[in-house]
């Protein structure tokens, strides 16, 4: 019998992996381009433009529904610029000068944290943990014959988004108080408890909270 001739198979050729410059990677380490926004109704508010240091140097203020082109790290860092404060203030000149690069080190530094401790990209878990702590409804109220009457209503996209940030950055600054823990490990904790939906998160229990309320007054 002849012997079966062996066709030998030419080598596939691996597709090269895309090289990804640092100057798109957040602080030089994470990739943004790479998170999934598992919500359909916040994919078009979550900005997850690449950069490298989150400060837009106030380029889309003053100006209607940019907010969406903020990346959502820096519209975290300007939460917890305000967060604790009764009103926001809109300069930061003066005396509040520099505080929001304080800010972006100390996230910065909680990032490096959830790095080492989950071993996942944090920009995904600050994503994930604003998915579920916005809330979906809300009340608000409707006067009828010289009454007013709390009415459950659906929330905009972009404000269930601040008030998942405010809830996390309130939550984190709450966790300080009385705690010999630093603020950038408290900001990873609510982080952390958000992003695996825990109700011991403060975020998680005010969204709940807000939910509740409005069931009961559809």
């Amino acid at each position: 019998m002849a012997e079966e001739e062996v066709v030998e198979e030419a080598p596939v050729e691996e597709e090269p992996t895309p090289h990804i410059s640092p100057d798109l990677l957040l602080f030089g380490k994470w990739d943004s381009t790479e998170v999934m926004i598992k919500d359909p109704g916040l994919v078009r508010y979550i900005s997850l433009k690449p950069v490298l240091i989150p400060h837009t140097s106030g380029r889309h203020a003053h100006k209607r529904f940019h907010k969406s082109n903020v990346p959502i790290v820096e519209r975290f860092v300007n939460k917890l610029l305000n967060a604790g404060k009764r009103k926001e203030k809109k300069t930061r000149t003066g005396k509040r000068a520099g505080q929001k690069i304080r800010a972006i080190q100390l996230l910065r530094r909680a990032f490096e944290i959830i790095d080492f401790r989950t071993g996942m990209n944090p920009i995904q878990v600050l994503v994930t943990a604003v998915e579920n702590t916005a809330p979906a409804e809300e009340t608000t109220r409707i006067s009828y014959g010289g009454m007013a009457y709390p009415r459950s209503v659906d929330v905009a996209p972009q404000r269930r988004i601040d008030l998942a940030l405010r809830y996390l950055a309130v939550g984190a600054v709450r966790n300080t108080h009385k705690s010999a823990k630093s603020f950038e490990e408290c900001l990873v904790d609510e982080l952390l408890l958000a992003y695996k939906g825990d109700p011991a998160s403060f975020a998680i229990a005010r969204k709940e909270e807000r939910e509740r309320v409005a069931r009961s007054a559809r």
